[in-house]
């Protein structure tokens, strides 16, 4: 007698892509190819091993770039109607990219003020709950004095900057392991 299937009650996953899955429509264009100041988040999620995870799913959430949310719970007048998310699934080699806009500095509840940053989550295969982290721009002087950023220790301040390249911007995500980036608790 031959061995019952996997059902999807009895794994984790992934079913991205399924109907009624997460992918999102925009998918990773927030802004077009055209636009002023847009340009390309791109790297590479990988696990504990190093190893490319093919089959994650990385979403970004930001604001425009004068700082501002299109969201309810930003009490500033002069919404720009900015959407400011995206989702997309890795590809074979464990490849993410986006298409976007530097955002502007935000305030907090507490009268600071935090650097230019992308929200990032990340979910893939045999993770039952997401992970949230940032990327913050090389050589933004806001950066020195950002609440969150300061709170990360020094030596580990490299896995939430990306670099510049000849694409846009690389900000690769390690999962566990030596360089694993830093997450937060959200």
């Amino acid at each position: 007698m031959a061995e019952p299937a996997t059902t999807p009650s009895q794994t984790v996953g992934p079913f991205f892509a399924l109907p009624g899955g997460m992918l999102w429509d925009d998918g990773p264009e927030l802004v077009p190819a055209g636009r002023e100041g847009a340009f390309v988040l791109h790297g590479v999620l990988r696990d504990g091993a190093g190893d490319p995870v093919p089959d994650g799913v990385i979403e970004i959430w930001q604001a425009d770039e004068r700082g501002r949310f299109d969201h309810s719970a930003d009490p500033r007048p002069e919404s720009s109607g900015w959407q400011g998310f995206g989702r997309c699934p890795t590809d074979a080699e464990g490849r993410f990219w986006f298409r976007t806009v530097k955002p502007g500095t935000l305030p907090t509840p507490s009268g600071e003020t935090e650097a230019p940053h992308i929200d990032v989550t990340v979910l893939a295969r045999g993770m039952l709950n997401r992970v949230v982290t940032r990327v913050y721009f090389p050589d933004e002087q806001a950066n020195a004095g950002d609440p969150v950023l300061s709170r990360v220790p020094s030596a580990r301040r490299d896995t939430v900057l990306g670099t510049r390249d000849a694409e846009g911007l690389r900000f690769d995500i390690r999962l566990q392991g030596d360089g694993e980036t830093v997450f937060f608790a959200v």
